[in-house]
């Protein structure tokens, strides 16, 4: 089985939940950047030891919040020493709005990832995109880069869309079944 570390960050709990969703479908680890932008030391070597990386962040303001690209100017270390390279990554979004420029923070994600020397790995779900889809519908937002969750900006986590957080449990055994097809 191979080993899936979700990093993230999340501001007001609707992050965190989606991250929940995501480990729970890779059976993997959580690893969340403080409010000051920082990991627990311990938190280097697990990413070390990982198979796989899943980023985790709210876009604000069309891009990754300032605590996750804190954690992501950090990743320098690792980066110098290509420790990363040939791993796979993943990435996820949250933002109140349908649209809220979050492909840019999914960029965001790749483009770190691939500064890592790593394989990206989009979501590997069809769209719901007929007239009988309906907004719980997995992967109803419509990317193939990463999952995307809207929650309106005045409800809490756990009124996140049930499609949306299933949409990050099959995006996350998707990269754990792809990272232990890779290790093979």
């Amino acid at each position: 089985m191979a080993k899936v570390v979700v990093v993230f960050h999340s501001g007001y709990g609707h992050t965190l939940r989606m991250a929940q969703s995501v480990a729970a479908g890779a059976l993997g680890e959580l690893l969340a950047i403080d409010a000051d932008g920082n990991i627990p030391e311990a938190g280097w070597d697990t990413l070390a030891a990982a198979d796989a990386i899943i980023f985790g962040s709210p876009t604000y303001m069309g891009s990754v919040s300032w605590q996750f690209k804190k954690f992501a100017d950090a990743t320098s270390k690792p980066w110098y020493t290509q420790a990363w390279k040939d791993k796979i990554f993943g990435g996820f979004t949250v933002s109140a709005n349908v649209n809220g420029d979050k492909h840019s923070t999914l960029h965001y994600f790749m483009t770190l990832a691939m500064q890592h020397g790593g394989v990206w790995a989009g979501t590997g779900i069809n769209y719901n995109n007929t007239k009988a889809s309906q907004r719980s519908d997995v992967n109803y937002l419509a990317s193939a880069a990463g999952p995307m969750a809207q929650t309106p900006g005045d409800a809490g986590g756990d009124e996140m869309n049930s499609g949306d957080l299933e949409t990050g449990r099959l995006f996350g055994k998707r990269i754990a079944d792809l990272a232990a097809k890779f290790r093979a």
